[in-house]
């Protein structure tokens, strides 16, 4: 069966929401944040993204070619520890797991809000410049396996 982008998202947002019970585990040989901050975060990247491409304006992306945006997609890999997240979607150090369902369930919300929005919409990735709907989508996958993976290994 093929599974839409959307599909392979939400599929990851369940993987995410399986950890909720163990938020307050923390590995510091792993990561120094705990399980709940990495859930915090993936939800929240996809939440403030969001919003940036519904208030973008198609008509100002400037798109280039990145081909670190396309090695990314194709290694499907963030190296651990190489790049630091915006301060917007860094979590506070005490996240209860009531916040992280509210950012679970907000992050549900928006995938069927890029699901109906106009797919020339985009946001400006510090790294990789314009991203349209169907490239951030393809990000979102990345973005959100790569702290699941570190999940897993906490």
């Amino acid at each position: 069966m093929m599974y839409s982008i959307i599909d392979k998202n939400e599929a990851l947002l369940k993987q995410l929401e399986s950890y909720l019970d163990l938020h307050q585990k923390l590995n510091d040989s792993i990561s120094g944040e705990t399980i709940g901050w990495h859930m915090a975060h993936s939800c929240m990247v996809i939440n403030t993204i969001t919003n940036a491409i519904v208030h973008s304006n198609p008509a100002k992306a400037k798109p280039v070619f990145s081909a670190s945006f396309y090695w990314l997609l194709l290694t499907k890999h963030i190296p651990r520890g190489k790049a630091k997240a915006p301060n917007i979607v860094i979590p506070g150090k005490t996240i209860t797991k009531t916040e992280i369902v509210t950012q679970l369930e907000l992050a549900k919300a928006n995938l069927q809000t890029l699901a109906s929005t106009q797919k020339q919409k985009y946001f400006t990735h510090p790294i990789f410049g314009d991203l349209n709907v169907p490239k951030t989508l393809r990000f979102f996958i990345v973005h959100t396996n790569h702290h699941l993976k570190i999940i897993r290994d906490i």
